[in-house]
């Protein structure tokens, strides 16, 4: 069979994606201390090159307050290139676009991950989280810098060889965290009204803009992940982010990836819509720029679905554990040997790191596929995915 999926993809600066199947963002918990590579992580992602037209990486800490858990990448300080160099050398295997995801855990983590130091974020306002704690609110120079460490983070990246960055504006970290209501009661410039939040974040895209221009070449690209919705009061909504996402469409971003557990979600807040999400912020971007679908995106005829509905990108994360060599077997015509479950002895052979599969056996074990059998996908149809629950 044929599917459009393979088909590649040309961006509006020109660089082009052999295919439009993304490997999500996943994070692995598997770098050093400091945030430095591992022969673990350049495994892992080595192997699930190759296929997809893009592999975007975990998030990498852009200041070293921005360390977000133990095992996370960094991309804080110079000497993280030499590392990340191998690393993003390891992602471009047969052509496959290496991205590398930048972000800043704010108030989303601890003291003791940051070693004594009290986390940051756009106000002292403690996240509905276990273990989290009162973060202290960032001064009005702290963020400037914070708006240059991102566009540092960038150039590290270009000098690695990345073929371009994912800024992590999802998941309820800082850029999220300066957009929402909830986390964000400033009341200088950077915060109150909705404009006015708005403003960190399109300042880290501009920053990040100037210095792929200064030191890139003219197809390097800069993709932005957001969250459509959170669920406390108050928070963002749907319609807070539909606002955003035009704002977003004309700034100099060459895809938008949409973070949530179902690529057909809707929502969470307004119990009475059956309208998914993806297809709202499709409406919104007017083919501005391409968007990036992701959320239980399993078998060939779940990314087939999503390419069809005009959504440029299908990600798939979980199932690219599993199955590395996913694309490469649609290619072949050899679907049936596509790999569904995950057991204990094929850990060692898929070059899954220890800390990524301790992390799937705690949290994601139910929709990991870590079982004899293989989990009903309406279970988790329209439901909140861990990163989106308090």
């Amino acid at each position: 069979m044929t599917y459009k999926f393979l088909e590649s993809y040309r961006f509006r600066n020109g660089a082009v994606a052999k295919n439009r199947i993304v490997m999500a963002p996943m994070t692995e918990m598997s770098a050093h201390e400091n945030g430095a590579v591992t022969k673990d992580q350049i495994d892992y992602y080595g192997l699930r090159s190759g296929g997809v037209g893009m592999q975007i990486s975990a998030c990498a800490n852009v200041t070293p307050l921005g360390k977000g858990f133990e095992g996370g990448l960094g991309v804080d300080n110079d000497r993280m290139i030499p590392g990340l160099a191998r690393m993003a050398q390891a992602m471009k295997t047969n052509g496959t676009k290496a991205i590398l995801q930048i972000f800043d855990a704010g108030r989303m983590t601890t003291s003791k991950i940051l070693r004594g130091e009290q986390p940051v974020s756009a106000s002292a306002i403690r996240a509905e989280r276990p273990g989290l704690e009162i973060p202290r609110e960032m001064t009005g120079a702290e963020v400037l810098d914070e708006i240059k460490a991102f566009g540092e983070a960038t150039r590290r990246a270009i000098l690695a060889g990345f073929d371009g960055v994912e800024i992590h504006g999802a998941n309820t970290y800082l850029i999220q965290q300066f957009y929402s209501p909830n986390s964000n009661q400033r009341t200088d410039k950077w915060g109150g009204n909705l404009v006015n939040r708005m403003r960190f974040p399109l300042a880290v895209i501009d920053q990040v803009k100037v210095v792929a221009d200064q030191y890139a070449a003219h197809d390097f690209i800069i993709g932005y992940r957001i969250s459509p919705e959170e669920i406390e009061t108050p928070g963002i909504r749907l319609e807070d982010t539909l606002t955003f996402v035009d704002r977003l469409a004309d700034s100099p971003l060459d895809y938008l990836h949409v973070s949530m557990g179902n690529v057909w979600r809707t929502s969470l807040n307004d119990k009475e819509s059956n309208e998914p999400i993806l297809p709202q912020i499709q409406k919104v971007l007017d083919n501005r720029i391409p968007l990036i679908g992701v959320g239980n995106i399993t078998k060939p005829e779940d990314a087939e679905k999503v390419i069809n509905s005009g959504i440029e990108f299908a990600a798939i994360g979980r199932e690219l554990i599993r199955e590395p060599q996913w694309v490469q077997k649609v290619i072949a015509n050899d679907e049936k040997t596509i790999r569904y479950q995950l057991s204990p002895t094929d850990v060692e052979d898929l070059n899954i790191p220890s800390p990524l599969w301790d992390f799937l056996n705690f949290v994601f074990k139910p929709i990991a596929g870590i079982s004899t059998e293989t989990t009903p996908e309406e279970t988790f149809a329209n439901a909140a995915a861990p990163w989106e629950k308090f």
